[in-house]
C-alpha cells in the first residue's frame, strides 16, 4: 500500500471537513486552507466521489459506543443517509486531540461531551457546502435546495445529486464558519436508539482486539515480575531461560526480567525457569491491616486544606447537634476483560505500536522517548478494548513492548496473564475519610468538616497538578478544580465547608478506575448525608432537597428517581430502601436501591435498583442506559465483594478465585431513568458508579438500623455492625 503525507491526503479531490479547536473557539477550515492553519486541525469527515462518508474517529472504543455517537453527530447535521456511514480509528496525531482533554487520550467520560459542538459544526458546513455545490451546479438560488439523506433536491424542478457527485465541486468552497445547526426537532439520528456499528464485526468474531494483533515475524515477551514493590532480583537463572526451546532473549529492565521467545509457551517456560530469588522489598511489613492503620493514622497528620468556606469550625463549636463518622474503601482492582497486551515493531526510522490503549498521545510519547525518535515517526495504531475503565491510559504495556521490541529488532508481542493483570494493576485508591457535620435546632445542615486520606493521582500523571499538597483529582466527588464546569464537587448548598487532604506515602501505584476517585468519595459523602439526615429526624430525600433549593439538576434527578422507586412506601422486614445522588463530569445521577438483609448470616442481596440521569443533551440513548447499567453492576462489585488483599509488602490477590467479581446470579433488576435536559451535554461512562455504594449501604441501615461505613460490605462485615448495634 502506497503511503502519503497527512499534507497530501488533506489536498485530495474529495471533500473534507476540519476544526480547528482554538482559544477563542471552533474555527472551521477548508482542505486547502489546512496546511495554512495557525492552529493545528481535526479532520473528522471525509466524503468520497462513491457517496461514502467516513468519519474519523479519534477516541477509543471500549464498549462505551463512541464509534456509534460520533457517526450519529456527523450524519445528522450532514443529512447523510445512515448506510452511507464508515468509521476509521484515527491515528495519534495533534489534529485528534480532545478539546478537553488537550490530549488524545478516552478518560473523563470526555469523548462526546469533548467533540459534541465541533462535529456538529463540521457536519453542518458539509451541509451547507454541499447545498451551494449543487446550487451552483444547477445555477438556481441556494434557498430553493436542501439535503436530505445523502442527497442535494432542487425543489422546484425534483433535479437531485448524490452527494458523492458533488464532493469534488464542494471541496473547492470557503467552508462557513458559523453554519447554523438543526433544532432537535429536526434530528434524524440523534436521541433516537441506533444499533451499534461495532457489534456486528464483535458478534462475527472479525473485530480486532489488541490480543488479536499478529505481525510477521513476531516473537512474545513476558516478564518476571517482584512479587512486592521495591523489590528487586537477587539472583536468577538467565542461563536456564535461554536453554528452553525458542527463547532468544533474556533482559533485565526497570520493571523486571524479560523474557522473549517465539511462542507465548516458550515465553512462560523460559520465566519460570528464571527461578528468580527476589529481596524483601520497600515495605516487607505491609499487608491488609497495616494499610488501613497506616491510613487512619495519617488522618491525624497535617492536612493540606482543599476547601475552605466561611468558617466550619465555628459552625460545628456552636451546632445544636454534631455528628461524626469515619469512613474506609480499600484498593480495588481494574479487572479488565482483555488483560494488558501490546505489540510493537522499533525500526531504525520508525516505530509502530499496535495497542488497546486509552492514550494515544502519551504512548506516541512514551515510544518517542524510548525509540530516541520524533513522534510523527511514532505510529500508534489503537484496536478495539476490552474493557478500559481507566487502566489503558496508563502506558506501561506499550512502553514495555517497545523496549523489548528495541532490544532484540524484532516486532514482539508483549502478553499480560491474568494474575499479572491483577497483581500489577494501578489500582483504584483506598481513602480513609473523617467527616464532621452541625446541625442547627430545626436540623439544617450548617457546618461540615472533612478529612481525607488517599494516593495522588496526579502523582504519575502530572506532579505539576499537585498544587500545596492538594491533588484535586483524588478529591474529585469532593471539591474540584476552581470553576470547573464538570462539577465533580459535593453539590449541596452549605455554609460552611471544610476540606483537609492528606497524600498517603504508601508504595502502591494508583490511577483513575471508573469514574476516577469520585466512585470512593461519594460512599462517605451520601452515606454521611443520610447519617445526618437521621440526626436530624428528618426522610433521607427530604433532607437532601432542602440543601439544593439553587440547584435543579441534583433535585429533578432525585424526585425523578424517588417517584420511579416509591419511595416513601413501607418495606417488609428485613429489607430496606436507600437513597443517593452524586454529580461528575457533568451528569447527575441519583439511584434507590433495595436491598433484602439476612440478619443471621450478614448475606445481602440488591433487589432493584432505580435510577435517574440527566446528562443534558442524549445522542443514543440505548447505550446510554446500557452504561449506567454497567456502572451499577461495577459499583455493585466494589459495594459487596471487591478488595485487593495485600501480604509482605505486596499484592496477594491474583485471580479470580480470590478476587471476587459479580456473577449474573447477583446481578438485580435495574430500572434506568433519563430526565430530559437542555443543559450543556455531559459525560456518561462514568457517573452510573458514584451513587450505587452508599445508596446499599443507606439501604442496609434502613432495613437493620445498622450503619456501616466500610466497604466492601461482605457477610462478615454486615454481621458485625448487626451484632455491635444490638450490644
Amino acid at each position: 500500500m502506497k503511503s502519503i503525507s497527512r499534507r497530501d491526503f488533506l489536498k485530495g479531490s474529495f471533500l473534507t471537513i476540519a476544526v480547528s479547536l482554538t482559544p477563542l473557539g471552533t474555527k472551521l477550515l477548508s482542505a486547502k486552507e489546512v496546511g495554512k492553519a495557525v492552529f493545528a486541525p481535526n479532520v473528522f469527515l471525509e466524503l468520497t466521489p462513491d457517496n461514502l462518508v467516513t468519519v474519523m474517529i479519534p477516541s477509543s472504543e471500549m464498549g462505551q459506543g463512541v464509534k456509534t455517537a460520533f457517526s450519529m453527530i456527523v450524519a445528522d447535521e450532514l443529512e447523510a443517509d445512515w448506510s452511507q456511514i464508515r468509521v476509521k480509528q484515527a491515528p495519534a496525531a495533534d489534529v485528534y486531540k480532545n478539546p478537553i482533554l488537550h490530549m488524545q487520550l478516552t478518560v473523563a467520560s470526555a469523548s462526546v461531551r469533548g467533540f459534541y459542538v465541533p462535529l456538529r459544526k463540521a457536519g453542518a458546513a458539509g451541509r451547507a457546502m454541499l447545498i451551494t455545490a449543487a446550487a451552483q451546479t444547477w445555477k438556481v438560488p441556494e434557498a430553493e435546495c436542501e439535503a436530505m439523506k445523502g442527497v442535494v433536491k432542487h425543489k422546484k424542478s425534483g433535479r437531485t445529486l448524490t452527494y458523492g457527485k458533488l464532493s469534488h465541486k464542494a471541496s473547492g468552497l470557503p467552508i462557513p464558519q458559523d453554519p447554523p445547526l438543526k433544532k432537535e426537532s429536526e434530528f434524524r439520528y440523534m436521541g433516537k436508539p441506533m444499533h451499534r456499528l461495532d457489534i456486528p464485526d464483535k458478534v462475527a468474531g472479525t473485530a480486532v482486539y489488541g490480543l488479536d494483533v499478529n505481525v510477521p515475524g513476531m516473537l512474545y515477551g513476558v516478564i518476571a515480575r517482584p512479587p512486592a514493590y521495591g523489590a528487586k532480583p537477587a539472583s536468577f537463572d538467565q542461563k536456564a531461560a535461554e536453554a528452553v526451546k525458542g527463547v532468544s532473549k533474556v533482559a533485565p529492565l526497570p520493571m523486571g526480567i524479560a523474557v522473549i521467545a517465539d511462542s507465548i509457551t516458550a515465553a512462560w517456560k523460559g520465566r519460570d525457569a528464571l527461578k528468580v530469588n527476589w529481596d524483601k522489598g520497600s515495605l516487607p511489613e505491609m499487608n491488609d491491616d497495616f494499610i488501613e492503620e497506616h491510613l487512619m493514622q495519617e488522618m491525624d497528620k497535617a492536612n493540606a486544606v482543599a476547601a475552605n468556606v466561611g468558617d466550619a469550625k465555628k459552625a460545628l463549636s456552636e451546632a445544636a447537634k454534631k455528628v461524626e463518622a469515619t469512613y474506609f474503601v480499600p484498593f480495588v482492582a481494574h479487572a479488565t476483560m482483555e488483560p494488558m497486551n501490546c505489540t510493537a515493531y522499533v525500526q531504525k526510522d520508525r516505530c509502530d505500536v499496535w495497542a488497546p490503549t486509552q492514550g494515544q498521545t502519551v504512548a506516541q510519547m512514551v515510544a518517542s522517548h524510548i525509540t530516541e525518535l520524533p513522534p510523527d515517526k511514532v505510529n500508534i495504531h489503537t484496536t478495539l478494548l476490552g474493557c478500559g475503565l481507566g487502566r489503558r491510559a496508563v502506558p506501561d504495556f506499550v512502553a514495555e513492548a517497545v523496549i523489548a521490541s528495541k532490544i532484540t529488532g524484532k516486532p514482539v508481542k508483549l502478553v499480560w496473564s491474568r494474575e499479572e493483570d491483577i497483581k500489577y494493576d494501578f489500582y483504584r485508591a483506598a481513602t480513609c475519610q473523617k467527616i464532621a457535620g452541625g446541625l442547627d435546632s430545626q436540623g439544617g445542615l450548617i457546618g461540615w468538616s472533612h478529612k481525607a486520606v488517599a494516593g495522588s493521582i496526579m502523582k504519575d500523571i502530572d506532579p505539576k497538578g499537585i498544587i500545596n499538597g492538594v491533588d484535586i483529582m483524588s478529591l474529585w466527588g469532593i471539591v474540584d478544580f476552581p470553576n470547573a464546569p464538570e462539577n465533580n464537587r459535593i453539590m449541596y448548598e452549605i455554609p460552611n465547608f471544610f476540606v483537609e487532604f492528606l497524600i498517603s506515602d504508601l508504595p502502591i501505584p494508583v490511577c483513575p478506575w471508573r469514574s476516577v476517585q469520585n466512585g470512593p468519595n461519594a460512599f462517605p459523602i451520601e452515606s454521611f448525608m443520610d447519617e445526618l439526615a437521621y440526626a436530624a429526624g428528618k426522610d433521607p430525600l427530604e433532607f437532601r432537597l432542602q440543601l439544593l433549593k439553587n440547584n435543579m439538576r441534583p433535585r429533578r434527578v432525585l424526585q425523578t428517581v424517588a417517584e420511579k422507586a416509591g419511595w416513601g412506601k413501607p418495606m417488609p422486614k428485613g429489607k430496606g430502601r436507600g437513597i443517593a445522588q452524586h454529580c461528575c463530569f457533568g451528569t447527575y445521577v441519583a439511584q434507590v436501591a433495595d436491598v433484602s438483609v439476612n440478619e443471621m448470616t450478614g448475606a445481602i442481596k440488591v433487589d432493584r435498583i432505580v435510577a435517574a440521569v440527566d446528562c443534558g443533551p442524549v445522542v443514543n440513548p440505548d447505550p446510554l442506559i446500557a452504561q449506567i447499567e454497567g456502572a451499577i453492576v461495577m459499583a455493585l462489585g466494589t459495594t459487596l465483594k471487591e478488595q485487593i488483599r495485600f501480604a509482605n509488602g505486596g499484592p496477594k490477590s491474583a485471580n479470580f478465585d480470590d478476587y471476587k467479581l459479580m456473577r449474573m446470579s447477583d446481578v438485580p433488576e435495574i430500572e434506568v431513568h433519563i430526565v430530559k435536559s437542555t443543559e450543556a451535554i455531559g459525560g456518561i461512562g462514568e457517573p452510573g458508579v458514584p451513587p450505587t455504594a452508599p445508596a446499599v449501604a443507606n439501604a442496609v441501615f434502613n432495613a437493620t438500623g445498622a450503619r456501616i461505613r466500610r466497604i466492601p460490605l461482605t457477610p462478615e462485615i454486615v454481621l458485625a455492625a448487626i451484632k455491635a448495634k444490638k450490644a
